[in-house]
């Protein structure tokens, strides 16, 4: 069977929203474009752009569930971001000029005794991915819907909040893909390490909610790992519908 891109998504503030896209021009060295190019620091945090710092300084959805509702859009050549939550309504804002304007909107997700949200910072060099390398993430809906099995329920793949997915392969076969390279569409991909997973798993990302053990059904394998983290070694478009195989 073909294997396929079956959806391409970006995450412009990271754990702020996350937005579909049809394709994407993949640049050797460099994540996703406009992925998690901002970030919201809290307010232990020292973060301020210049250098990539790991997801602990900022607020992000396994200790935030809330954030996991928001949407986003951007507007590449307004530099502006359009935000809608199913409680707070729809913020259209400037990331680097208009940071405080986010804190005030989606404050008050954090929950108390938690690091609050601080302020915005941009990526001087790279985007804010989990990695500390610049990584797109594949995901393998076979994968996911070994997942959904192990739970009973249906789960929305936005829970794993991964840049490009792809569906034909067997069930965690792109763990087989470690150390191997990759080619999706017209780039290729050298696949660097799985992805570890933590509670924002269990967020339901259309209500903010806590609602599904997936660490619980990952531990059934023994491992907490879903998708892949790769590097782009060879850059080119890749499109929904681009076929997916190893180099």
């Amino acid at each position: 069977m073909t294997v396929r891109v079956t959806a391409i998504w970006r995450f412009p503030i990271k754990s702020h929203g996350r937005e579909p896209v049809d394709r994407v021009t993949l640049t050797p060295g460099q994540a996703l474009p406009w992925d998690r190019t901002w970030a919201v620091a809290h307010d232990q945090s020292d973060a301020d752009g210049s250098e990539w710092v790991p997801c602990t300084h900022f607020s992000r959805g396994s200790k935030a569930p809330g954030l996991a509702a928001i949407s986003a859009s951007l507007d590449e050549a307004a530099g502006t971001v359009t935000l809608n939550h199913p409680e707070l309504g729809t913020l259209v804002l400037n990331p680097d000029s208009e940071g405080a304007r986010l804190i005030d909107w989606a404050g008050g997700l954090i929950p108390e005794g938690r690091a609050q949200s601080a302020r915005v910072v941009r990526g001087a060099a790279r985007g804010f991915t989990d990695s500390d390398f610049p990584s797109v993430t594949l995901c393998n809906l076979s994968s996911h819907r070994a997942v959904e099995q192990r739970l009973g329920r249906p789960l929305s793949p936005l829970r794993w909040r991964g840049n490009i997915w792809f569906d034909g392969a067997a069930p965690w076969e792109e763990f087989d893909w470690l150390d191997r390279e990759v080619q999706v569409g017209g780039a290729v991909l050298a696949v660097r390490e799985r992805t570890d997973r933590c509670l924002a798993t269990h967020n339901n990302p259309e209500t903010g909610r806590r609602d599904a053990d997936v660490l619980g059904a990952l531990d059934s394998w023994g491992h907490r790992d879903f998708s892949v983290r790769a590097e782009v070694v060879r850059g080119g478009d890749v499109a929904i519908g681009d076929e997916v195989r190893l180099a």
